[in-house]
């Protein structure tokens, strides 16, 4: 691992600060919650952690509403809390990244506050003001992201202002230069107190089109999607320009000793692998999210990997995510056996890897009592299944009815199995899932194969994908079976023979593996080939 960065050997672990442990008895996660559960991400063995908004914020959009780019909210704790917890973190030899939403502030930033005052104000061009169109409507037909128009009309100054998200997060106007030296301020802000990164949220949407040309209509939607996609975003999304910005952005990291840069980016792989940028010179990180909307198929799977590293620009490192705050868990959309499965996909295949916190467990999506939703996009499109909460819900550290969260009542409902599906119960379990990512962080910290070499593609057998993870003169093959059936796969013809390093599946020892092996229904297994 001697001629890889951290960010790029490394486990990435995503804390949502609300939902990870609660300290104080509000029923809202916190920084000194983090802190305190830091043993459990070493336990586990990842490298670093991201951790969702913390900044003061109204919380319309539960901090991707932010109000003060340099501070701490209230809710989590204090600028102390973080640099304690950072000061730990870093201690245990743990990296901490934070999330930064440039695209858009909370209409309570005094930067906003300023805007709105008047048309004349310093501050208007910050914001993507433009006058009615001729009928008194919006001047365009885009939409927001949480249903409705995406503009809001300003009774005080007769114009409208663009807000990709809801109406209280306007957007930035990122063709202003200033806006780009007060938001790169920001960014040093945090790199000057030690941060080791950022996760950019919706880095693709930053600049817009200059002359606000209307989207055109997406033929392919349909009334039960999101009213998002009823248009396609030509023009309010992913401009040209936007890859610039990003650029820039990198430049500011780049001044300070191996820090990350990583893309929050929904596009197609095409466009999803400019943001690497000229040269290099863009996001270390696009993230690629593939396999959180893949058919869980083999060969879909094997097609996927295939066309992702062919598409890769030379020097671009790889990435993949199972899952995060936005979508649906991996263990409901795959249940607990696929999870097992897709546990050892993720942390095997070539790049970085991104686990969401709760996805050791197993943690499925919980039903969430219409009483009890906060999301802003369940209550702006309620019955379209798009509400984000059931993946949001709070850790479940031991048995008990708060399950160790916290001491007061939760934000939002802890899953029903919390009795047996927590921390404590699956760290007592060695054949759990928990134990199991517990392994694979492991093997992948021993094999610089896995970490590190190169990756090659096995052709897929019945429903069995198989690769070779390379580096030096070490190979380790990795055969997933994704069928529910027992499945056979033969070694390379150029093997002498392999070694069991790791199953899925409990109870199968460590033993060498004849010229055939034999797969269990939905069991995958990582091998250790003898050189021919």
């Amino acid at each position: 691992m001697a001629d890889t960065l951290w960010w790029q050997h490394g486990v990435v672990y995503q804390v949502y600060p609300r939902s990870f442990q609660d300290s104080d008895g509000d029923g809202i996660g916190d920084l000194e919650g983090i802190r305190r559960r830091l043993d459990h991400l070493c336990w586990l063995g990842v490298d670093a952690v991201w951790i969702s908004p913390i900044f003061p914020s109204p919380m319309a959009d539960f901090g991707y509403d932010i109000a003060d780019y340099t501070g701490v909210a209230p809710i989590f704790g204090t600028m102390e809390d973080f640099d304690r917890l950072l000061t730990e973190a870093h201690a245990r030899g743990l990296r901490v990244i934070l999330d930064f939403v440039p695209n858009h502030t909370s209409d309570r930033h005094p930067w906003f506050l300023e805007s709105r005052s008047s048309r004349g104000s310093a501050y208007r061009d910050w914001y993507i003001w433009r006058d009615p169109a001729p009928d008194g409507g919006p001047p365009n037909n885009w939409l927001a992201n949480f249903g409705g128009s995406g503009w809001e009309f300003d009774e005080a100054t007769g114009q409208y202002y663009f807000h990709s998200f809801l109406k209280e997060q306007p957007d930035l106007n990122w063709r202003n230069p200033a806006v780009r030296r007060a938001m790169y301020d920001a960014l040093r802000f945090w790199l000057d107190r030690g941060v080791d990164g950022f996760r950019v949220d919706v880095i693709w949407l930053l600049v817009k089109d200059e002359a606000f040309r209307d989207n055109p209509p997406n033929p392919a939607w349909q009334p039960h999607e999101a009213s998002i996609n009823r248009l396609l975003q030509v023009y309010s999304a992913d401009r040209p320009e936007t890859l610039e910005v990003v650029e820039e952005m990198r430049a500011v990291l780049d001044g300070y000793e191996e820090r990350v840069l990583i893309g929050e980016i929904y596009l197609p792989l095409e466009r999803l692998m400019a943001y690497y940028g000229r040269d290099m010179k863009g996001a270390h990180l696009p993230f690629n999210f593939q396999l959180i909307f893949a058919a869980w198929d083999a060969r879909r799977i094997a097609a996927i990997v295939a066309e992702y590293e062919a598409a890769l620009p030379a020097g671009g490192w790889p990435n993949w995510v199972l899952g995060n705050h936005d979508q649906k868990r991996i263990a409901s959309r795959v249940g607990q056996a696929g999870a097992r499965l897709a546990a050892m996909l993720l942390l095997t295949l070539r790049g970085t890897p991104t686990l969401y916190y709760g996805d050791e467990l197993g943690l499925e999506n919980v039903a969430i009592p219409p009483d009890r939703a906060q999301d802003p996009w369940e209550r702006n499109e309620p019955g379209l299944g798009l509400g984000r909460d059931p993946a949001r819900t709070p850790m479940p550290w031991e048995a008990g009815e708060d399950a160790g969260f916290t001491t007061g009542r939760p934000w939002l409902p802890l899953n029903e199995d919390r009795a047996t599906r927590n921390v404590a119960a699956l760290s007592a379990d060695p054949d759990s899932l928990l134990h199991l990512y517990h392994r694979l962080i492991a093997l992948r910290r021993q094999h610089p194969a896995l970490s590190a070499g190169d990756y090659v593609g096995v052709e897929v057998e019945g429903e069995v994908l198989a690769f070779e993870r390379r580096v030096g003169g070490a190979r380790l093959l990795v055969a997933l079976n994704f069928g529910g059936a027992p499945a056979r796969l033969a070694l390379p013809e150029d093997a002498a023979g392999a070694d069991l390093l790791l199953s899925t599946h409990p109870g199968r020892e460590a033993a060498p593996v004849p010229a055939e092996l034999q797969l269990g229904p939905g069991e995958g297994v990582v091998l250790a080939l003898h050189p021919g």
